[in-house]
């Protein structure tokens, strides 16, 4: 075989090259070092807290807030009158009225068959006719018999029989224009009457019933005057007085005014609740005895320490505000609410009247979050009422 042909050889770095390629790394690492340090003691700067948003605040005010008395209770009639038959026997001809109808005082709702009382009047009349004819011609027989007294003509007994028959025929005649009243008025109740002004509320007269006395035919609302019987706690009884402005709320949506007529004098032993009975003022055609009602009785006003509504957030079914400290960093307090009135609401306790709270955004912050404010503005004094 041919010997190879010679092979080249990498060449060796001589001890210089390497000293000097270790000095230049040794350099390098001593620089990187030197920054890091110098880095690392270079001062830190903090960033300030940018804020989350802007709000407008307010600071508590004092306002006049009525002072209401909540209770519930029926709609029901003030008086209701029972209409019936004052007639036995007779059968019904005519009905002219029928529930809801508006009726005035003596207006006819009804008539019956007055054929037989026509007859009995009658007869009635006949016998009062009679009645006086006898009664004429016993008191002309009497008078002839004491102008004869002085004469001797008639004993005294005949005198005392002819004045005793005259007697006897005088009443006789007073029966028999008894009687004639008594049919007179039977004729009378043929025709039922309204016994006063008001509406119908029931009807249970019917075409053709014979009806005895004292059937009920009609039941009426007099004058069409309603009333709320509100259910009071024996506690809040003492509060409400005569006269005493209410505004009811009625269940077909419906509001209408009231006063309070009286106050019951008793109270409920099991319930410990009474009666105040408010006469409704003007109702609507959508207020109905029967109905249930809510109502507010007004008991004045009372001086209160009030926010704006929007200030006020509810999380988790409690009550909070947010006050803004001096750094612009909002503080959650639970407070407890109470009225509302507008768009002001008050303030029992929870809250200083010195603080400043957030008002438009308040919804959105949470404890702690830095805010920009808007100028501060006194909050609005709630609507007075008046007395």
């Amino acid at each position: 075989m041919k010997p190879p042909k010679a092979m080249k050889y990498l060449r060796t770095p001589s001890p210089t090259a390497v000293g000097t390629l270790g000095l230049c790394a040794l350099l390098l690492l001593l620089a990187g070092t030197q920054g890091h340090a110098q880095n690392a003691n270079a001062p830190k700067t903090t960033a300030a807290p940018k804020a989350s948003m802007t709000v407008t605040t307010a600071r508590p005010g004092q306002s006049a807030l009525p002072l209401r008395l909540a209770a519930n209770g029926n709609i029901a009639a003030w008086q209701e009158a029972s209409v019936g038959s004052e007639s036995g026997g007779l059968k019904l001809l005519e009905v002219r009225a029928n529930v809801g109808d508006v009726v005035q005082r003596d207006q006819v709702l009804a008539v019956f068959a007055s054929d037989s009382v026509q007859a009995d009047l009658a007869l009635a009349r006949a016998n009062v006719a009679e009645a006086q004819a006898q009664a004429l011609d016993a008191a002309a027989n009497a008078e002839r018999a004491r102008s004869l007294q002085a004469s001797g003509a008639l004993s005294t007994q005949q005198i005392s029989q002819y004045s005793t028959t005259d007697l006897s025929a005088k009443a006789r005649l007073d029966s028999a224009q008894a009687a004639l009243m008594q049919q007179e008025l039977r004729l009378k109740h043929t025709r039922v009457m309204a016994p006063d002004s008001g509406v119908i509320s029931a009807r249970s007269a019917t075409v053709g019933a014979v009806l005895g006395a004292g059937t009920e035919l009609f039941r009426l609302i007099r004058q069409g005057r309603l009333e709320w019987r509100a259910e009071v706690t024996a506690a809040e009884l003492g509060r409400i007085k005569v006269g005493t402005p209410v505004q009811i709320s009625s269940a077909s949506g419906s509001t209408v005014q009231g006063k309070v007529r009286m106050v019951a004098p008793t109270v409920d032993a099991q319930t410990r609740n009474a009666l105040v009975y408010v006469d409704l003022v003007a109702p609507s055609a959508s207020v109905k005895a029967g109905m249930f009602a809510k109502g507010e009785f007004a008991l004045g006003q009372s001086s209160a320490m009030t926010v704006p509504q929007q200030a006020v957030v509810v999380r988790d079914g409690f009550n909070y505000v947010f006050t803004v400290g001096k750094d612009n960093k909002v503080a959650q307090q639970k407070v407890e609410a109470g009225r509302r009135v507008g768009d002001q609401v008050e303030i029992l306790k929870g809250l200083s009247a010195e603080a400043t709270v957030a008002v438009a955004g308040a919804g959105f912050l949470n404890d702690g979050d830095t805010v920009r404010m808007a100028p501060a503005a006194a909050a609005p004094a709630a609507p007075a009422v008046a007395k």
